[in-house]
């Protein structure tokens, strides 16, 4: 099979998902990788049914990679995970309306595009997790104890568009992260970010039956098929506080060939059933009768 990456710059010496192209690559399959925002792309040549059996996207929040995979899939290409399903995820204000919607456990959520507008949601519910609708990898992520400390971030969040904010779940600071390839679940635990003190190693750990389907359940409601649920266990349980597609996959075991043989098994499923919904039109020979 062929398949196109799309590659961003700061994932150019990432693990994953280089390593993945590399095992794809082992086990027969051409690969090209592409690097958007860092090269010239002929999109006329690229997009082009039949050039590649699916598309790949490892890119920053934000970042020009998304559009180029929504190109593809516009073209009728298959893109993993779903082109539509990653914008509907990336969108964090978006997400959580949609999760609360279908009944998955989320905080309460806000929306402003200042900090001073955040000031109005009532003391009772701080402390308050502050961070951007776009933003991943934590970036630009605040606990915020008290509505007087909103002055202090406003700063760092002014150029962040629009904001989020949700009331802080206690918990004992190890954030219980689930990953999902193609299926398969795999838990690991990992220091919260909000976290103060030493930051501990991520570790696998097994999945409450509870966690499990929920975490099943986001892949159904978002579409997703290699993705990551960020849990907090606070005192009325499991709480979902972010959503992630193609997500480091850390400690997960045989992560590279896990994650390459989902992407190979999405492929050839994706394709198949292409041929089948969309089947070549019999051409009309001169004189026939439709």
């Amino acid at each position: 099979m062929r398949f196109c990456f799309l590659v961003e710059e700061r994932y150019r010496s990432d693990g994953m998902p280089l390593d993945v192209v590399r095992q794809l690559r082992t086990w027969g399959h051409r690969v090209d990788v592409l690097r958007p925002g860092g090269e010239l792309l002929d999109l006329g040549a690229l997009i082009q049914r039949g050039r590649h059996d699916a598309w790949v996207l490892k890119t920053a929040s934000g970042g020009p990679g998304l559009g180029l995979l929504e190109a593809a899939a516009t073209a009728g290409l298959t893109t993993i995970n779903d082109a539509r399903s990653i914008r509907g995820v990336r969108d964090k204000a978006r997400a959580c309306v949609l999760a609360a919607g279908c009944g998955l456990p989320v905080p309460a959520t806000w929306a402003a595009a200042r900090t001073s507008d955040l000031a109005q949601i009532p003391a009772a519910r701080y402390p308050l997790v502050v961070k951007p609708a776009d933003g991943s990898s934590g970036r630009a992520v605040h606990l915020v104890e008290r509505p007087e400390q909103l002055i202090g971030i406003e700063g760092e969040l002014a150029a962040e568009g629009l904001l989020i904010a949700q009331p802080y779940v206690p918990n004992t600071g190890v954030d219980l992260k689930v990953y999902c390839a193609g299926g398969r679940l795999y838990g690991t635990e990992r220091t919260s970010p909000l976290a103060r003190g030493t930051q501990a190693p991520d570790r696998p750990v097994p999945l409450s039956a509870e966690v499990a389907e929920i975490a099943a359940r986001v892949g159904e409601i978002f579409g997703l098929e290699l993705y990551g649920v960020d849990f907090v266990l606070g005192p009325d349980g499991p709480m979902v506080v972010d959503i992630n597609d193609f997500p480091s996959f850390r400690q997960v075991p045989r992560a590279v060939a896990t994650v390459a043989r989902t992407i190979v098994e999405l492929a050839r499923s994706d394709t198949a059933w292409q041929v089948i919904r969309e089947p070549r039109p019999e051409p009309v020979v001169a004189g026939s009768r439709e």
